[in-house]
């Protein structure tokens, strides 16, 4: 049992792991004033849209993410005169999407978004992101996104009502490139920043003005304070985006080929040990991590450990292998190491004229 059919499903997500990075998910909420009464609408193409579900206003915000092309845009209609964005938040919770925007959001909500997109990914460990406008956050999660005045056509946006198509843009990528100077073509002109190094240390994506595109600059999300555990990698986007779909990978294989169908000893962790480390060598050899950098799961004796000592069994006399292979009821305790890849952003030259 297990081996190769789990080996298999790993297979398949490491070489679609290029594939499926370009094809995100955004999830929009928007309050609506038409009178269709539904909560949700899934679009995976623009032309399902009907022009009748929605105001003019809230077409435009679908539209626009569209543009990114990303493969699915789930949209949570809530009423005008909601106070606030709990209904959708909820039904949105068991939905799986990438990037969530809400191009309406009143200042008031912004931190309340923020703290909702926080519990989701520290205690629920989903790997949901935000595009929030002017959200010093400081969290991987949360891309603060801060340029205002972006005149398109005829019409200016606002910071908030253009966060809809930075999450498209985001959804759309994939990691053979990173948002930084990713060209919005169709931005005609952009209240320009005086500070924009320091705006991005900041952690804000902002738009630049190149001279000849609007552009995003280097493509960080809000994280500013970095630990030991979240170090300066954990503000690049592209970096959060390889970390994400590695997590949801491993839990969503374990969940659907594992949980209450393999029975819990050492040799079953093995086989399971043996099939992640397979996929993680195949994202190296997508270079979606570092092929000169050891990526390797393996049990976490350390933790392994702890939760005998809680469970109240002496482990003081315990070898290594012992601890490896004892018996952790229901528990499986699992760390892996690995280096995602970034992008070529920044360049030192030095050119010798003789």
């Amino acid at each position: 049992m297990g081996l190769p059919q789990i080996n298999i499903a790993f297979q398949t997500l490491a070489v679609t792991a290029i594939a499926r990075s370009a094809r995100g998910v955004v999830a929009l909420i928007l309050k609506d004033s038409t009178k269709v009464t539904f909560d949700t609408r899934i679009y995976t193409d623009i032309t399902q849209i009907d022009p009748l579900d929605w105001t003019a206003t809230n077409l435009d915000y679908i539209q626009k993410t569209f543009a990114g092309i990303p493969t699915k845009v789930i949209v949570e209609r809530e009423a005008v005169d909601a106070v606030d964005y709990n209904a959708a938040l909820t039904r949105l919770t068991n939905k799986k999407w990438n990037y969530l925007a809400i191009p309406g959001i009143l200042t008031a909500d912004v931190a309340t978004i923020s703290t909702w997109i926080k519990t989701q990914r520290d205690t629920n460990t989903k790997t949901f992101k935000a595009v929030l406008p002017n959200s010093t956050s400081d969290h991987e999660g949360i891309v603060n996104f801060s340029t205002d005045d972006l005149v398109v056509g005829a019409k200016t946006y606002t910071t908030e009502e253009y966060c809809c198509r930075v999450a498209g843009i985001l959804a759309g990528l994939p990691f053979t490139r990173s948002s930084t100077y990713f060209v919005l073509t169709e931005v005609e002109s952009i209240t320009e920043t005086a500070t924009p190094d320091a705006d991005i240390d900041a952690g804000k994506l902002i738009l630049i003005n190149d001279g000849e595109h609007i552009k995003f600059g280097r493509g960080v999300n809000s994280l500013t304070t970095t630990t030991v555990t979240k170090g300066a990698k954990f503000k690049k986007i592209k970096i959060m985006e390889a970390i994400d779909l590695m997590r949801e990978d491993i839990r969503d294989t374990f969940d659907s080929e594992y949980v209450g169908q393999v029975n819990n000893f050492y040799d079953n962790k093995v086989l399971f040990l043996t099939a992640v480390n397979a996929y993680l060598k195949g994202l190296q050899g997508d270079e979606v991590l570092d092929p000169n950098f050891t990526a390797l799961a393996e049990i976490d004796i350390d933790a392994q450990e702890l939760y005998l000592q809680s469970m109240g069994t002496d482990t003081s006399a315990l070898t290594t292998a012992q601890l490896k292979e004892y018996n952790t009821g229901s528990r499986v305790f699992i760390k892996a190491s690995g280096s995602p890849l970034d992008a070529m952003e920044d360049l030192d030259f030095t050119m010798l004229i003789v």
